[in-house]
């Protein structure tokens, strides 16, 4: 039976890791892994609770208090209640893993099947989650209102836009647009080798998602783009405004 109780423990600290791992992978969070390995070991701290009699009550406050310690340890104060809410979706994804396997019974392929089914479990759901979070959460409706005209956008955020006019330091929407366009500013910039000028117009009003935006040009881009359906490149100085 110690060969059992032992690897419990080691399990529930794999597991724990994973889900740990899994939550900083998600957040993009950048704590060291040395933290999640302290935090794992707290986590496995809940095996003792296979052993000993606790009522259902004392037990589920237990498991959010060391479930919050590890949280505490892992990742800081910041953010918590955000970073606890991942914390737990991943775990109820990986409980359901667990419950495909019968654990009071020694056997070491399933222990194995777990670890394998459960990490899998997570890559592919952090791997999921970050696409959509990339293809729809950084989606923006951009309306742009130039000579008593309104135009309507589909746009995102380009991480690598970081244009801004050289003189007032105005920062610059890219789209796909044919204006009628008086009073240009021309705009250098510079990009994989190459130099250029790019033709900007002052618009009356920028709305992003329903926000109203002042200081900035919109950019006619020569070459047409089509990123997931995306009409307009939002430049990197907005992401701050907009989170």
């Amino acid at each position: 039976m110690k060969v059992y109780y032992e690897t419990i423990l080691l399990l529930n600290f794999l597991l724990d890791f994973m889900i740990l791992y899994g939550t900083k992978r998600i957040l993009k969070k950048k704590q060291s892994n040395h933290r999640l390995l302290i935090g794992s070991m707290i986590g496995s701290m809940t095996t003792i609770f296979l052993f000993i009699k606790v009522n259902s009550f004392s037990l589920f406050f237990l498991k959010i208090v060391i479930s919050s310690l590890m949280i505490l340890v892992s990742f800081g104060r910041g953010d918590f209640f955000h970073t606890i809410f991942y914390f737990y979706m991943i775990s109820i994804i990986v409980g359901g893993s667990v419950y495909l396997f019968d654990l009071r019974e020694f056997h070491s392929f399933y222990y194995l099947a777990l670890l394998g089914l459960s990490s899998s479990t997570i890559l592919i759901f952090v791997y999921e989650f970050l696409q959509y979070k990339e293809k729809y959460l950084n989606k923006y409706l951009v309306t742009i209102v130039y000579r008593n005209k309104k135009y309507q956008l589909e746009g995102f955020i380009d991480t690598g836009n970081r244009l801004v006019s050289p003189i007032k330091k105005e920062s610059i929407i890219l789209v796909n647009l044919s204006l009628e366009m008086t009073q240009v500013i021309y705009v250098p910039y510079k990009a994989l080798n190459t130099t250029g000028v790019i033709p900007c117009i002052r618009p009356d009003k920028i709305l992003i998602n329903e926000q109203e935006f002042h200081h900035c040009l919109i950019g006619i881009s020569k070459d047409k783009f089509s990123i997931n359906g995306m009409e307009c490149i939002l430049p990197n100085q907005f992401k701050e405004a907009l989170c």
